[in-house]
C-alpha cells in the first residue's frame, strides 16, 4: 500500500549524488526522474498525486511520449520531492535550508544579491532552452517577493538596485518573447533608473541596448539608433567592457541598417567587431554575455537589410555553427535568419533544407517571437511554392506549426478580436 512506500523526499535526497539524476534534472528530463522514483517504491499513484497530475499523464511522461513543459509543473515537482531549485534551473525554494560553511550555522552570508545572481543564473540558463513565456511569471514572482521589500530597507546596499534592474530587464526580454512588447518596453523603462540609482553604468548602458532592439524589432528605426546612442554614452562613462559596447555598436549597425543608412552602419558594424576583439578590461555580473555567435548572427540581420546577401550568408552560417546546443531559442531564431537570406539570394534549395532543420525545433518552446518570425518565413517562401520542394516544405511546415500552436495555447496574447493568434 502507498502508505507503506518509502518517503519520495528520502528517495531523492539519497539520490542527489547519483549521476543519472543530475542529468535527467539538467535535461529537464521529468520522465526520468519520475522512473527513478517508481523503480525505488514510490508508485505511479502517489507521484501522480504529488504533483497533481493524472496518472495517465504520468505515464506519458515516464514513456516518453510529452516532457514537461510549464514552469509551474518544474516547481511543483521540485516542492514535491525536494529537488533543489537550482538543478531545475530554478530559483531557491521556500523549503531550501539557508548554506552552511564547516558544518555550523553561516554567519558571513554575502551581500543579499549573492541570491539574487543564482536566481538570475538559473533563469538565464532555463529561458534559453525553454522561452521566456514559461518563465515569465517566476522572475516577476522572485521580484515581488524577494528584491521589492528590500529596495525600502534602509540598510539594504546600491547591489539591490542593481538586482532590481537586471532582474526587471530579464522580464522585460521574456515579455517581448511572449510576444507583450508594450509591457516588455515597461519594464525596461523601469529598469534603467535603478540602474542609476544603484550607479551602475554599464548595467545602464546594457538596458539601453535592449531598448534599442525593442525599438528595432517595434519598427521604430529612429529610437533604436537613438537607445543604442545613449547606451554607448552611458558605456563610455564606466569601466572597459569590450562585449558591451561591442553589442551598442551592432544595436546601431542593425537600426541604421534598417534605415538605409548604408554607410554609417558598415561603420558602426566595423566598430562592433573591433570592440569584440578587445581583451577585456573589466567583467560584469548583471550583463548577459554577448559573445562571437551573437555578434554573427546580428551582423548577418544588418547586412541582409543592405543587401549584402553573401556576406550576410556567411555570418548567419557561423553564427549558428558556434551556437550550443542547447541553446534551442537562439539556434531557432539563426536558422530562421539562414532560410531568409537563401530565399533572398534566390537558393531555394538550401532554404528548404535549413528549414527542415527548424521543424526540429522543440514545439513546446515558449517564445512567441520564434513563432512569428516562422510565420514571416512562411509568407517569404508563399511565393515560391510553385517550387516542389518549397510546396513539400510548407505542407510539413503547417502540420508542425498547427501542432506547435496547441502546445503554446496558453502563451499566445489574444489578438484584438479577442481571439488567439
Amino acid at each position: 500500500m502507498d502508505r507503506l512506500s518509502p518517503d519520495p523526499r528520502e528517495v531523492v535526497a539519497g539520490l542527489l549524488g547519483d549521476e543519472r539524476l543530475l542529468h535527467a534534472c539538467a535535461e529537464r528530463d521529468m520522465g526520468t526522474v519520475f522512473r527513478m522514483l517508481n523503480a525505488r517504491g514510490i508508485s505511479t499513484r502517489r507521484i501522480a498525486a504529488a504533483v497533481d497530475i493524472t496518472q495517465g499523464r504520468l505515464y506519458e511522461y515516464m514513456n516518453g511520449k510529452s516532457r514537461v513543459a510549464k514552469l509551474t509543473l518544474f516547481e511543483q515537482i521540485a516542492d514535491a520531492f525536494h529537488i533543489p531549485g537550482q538543478l531545475l534551473g530554478l530559483a531557491r525554494r521556500r523549503w531550501e535550508p539557508a548554506s552552511t560553511t564547516a558544518g555550523h550555522d553561516r554567519t558571513d552570508r554575502p551581500p543579499p544579491d549573492g541570491d539574487d545572481l543564482v536566481a538570475m543564473d538559473h533563469f538565464r540558463r532555463a529561458d534559453r532552452q525553454t522561452g521566456g513565456g514559461r518563465l515569465y511569471g517566476a522572475v516577476i514572482r522572485h521580484l515581488s517577493d524577494q528584491v521589492a521589500p528590500r529596495l525600502v530597507d534602509i540598510g539594504s546596499s546600491p547591489q539591490v538596485f542593481a538586482a532590481a534592474a537586471a532582474l526587471t530587464e530579464m522580464a522585460g526580454w521574456m515579455a517581448h518573447d511572449s510576444g507583450h512588447d508594450d509591457r516588455a518596453a515597461r519594464h525596461f523603462a523601469r529598469a534603467l533608473p535603478l540602474a542609476r540609482t544603484a550607479g551602475d553604468l554599464p548595467l545602464a548602458a546594457h538596458i539601453a541596448a535592449s531598448s534599442s532592439h525593442l525599438a528595432l524589432e517595434t519598427g521604430d528605426t529612429a529610437g533604436a539608433v537613438g537607445w543604442a546612442r545613449a547606451g554607448l554614452d552611458l558605456a563610455a562613462q564606466g569601466p572597459r567592457i569590450p562585449a558591451l559596447t561591442a553589442r551598442l555598436h551592432t544595436m546601431r549597425a542593425r537600426a541604421l541598417a534598417a534605415a538605409s543608412q548604408h554607410a554609417s552602419a558598415r561603420h558602426a558594424l566595423e566598430a562592433a567587431h573591433r570592440d569584440m576583439e578587445a581583451t577585456p578590461a573589466a567583467d560584469h555580473p548583471w550583463l548577459s554575455p554577448f559573445d562571437a555567435a551573437a555578434l554573427a548572427s546580428e551582423s548577418a540581420l544588418a547586412l541582409r537589410d543592405l543587401e549584402q546577401y553573401d556576406e550576410a550568408l556567411a555570418h548567419a552560417e557561423q553564427g549558428v555553427a558556434l551556437r550550443e546546443a542547447g541553446r534551442a531559442r537562439s539556434l531557432a531564431l539563426g536558422r530562421i535568419s539562414l532560410v531568409d537570406i537563401h530565399v533572398r539570394r534566390g537558393d531555394l534549395d538550401a532554404a528548404v533544407c535549413v528549414g527542415h532543420d527548424l521543424l526540429s525545433t522543440s514545439p513546446a518552446l515558449g517564445s512567441i517571437r520564434v513563432v512569428r518570425q516562422l510565420d514571416e518565413l512562411r509568407g517569404l517562401l508563399e511565393p515560391h511554392r510553385g517550387h516542389r520542394p518549397v510546396r513539400e516544405y510548407l505542407a510539413r511546415f503547417d502540420d508542425a506549426r498547427r501542432a506547435r500552436m496547441l502546445l503554446l495555447a496558453d502563451l499566445i496574447p489574444p489578438s484584438p478580436g479577442g481571439t488567439t493568434a
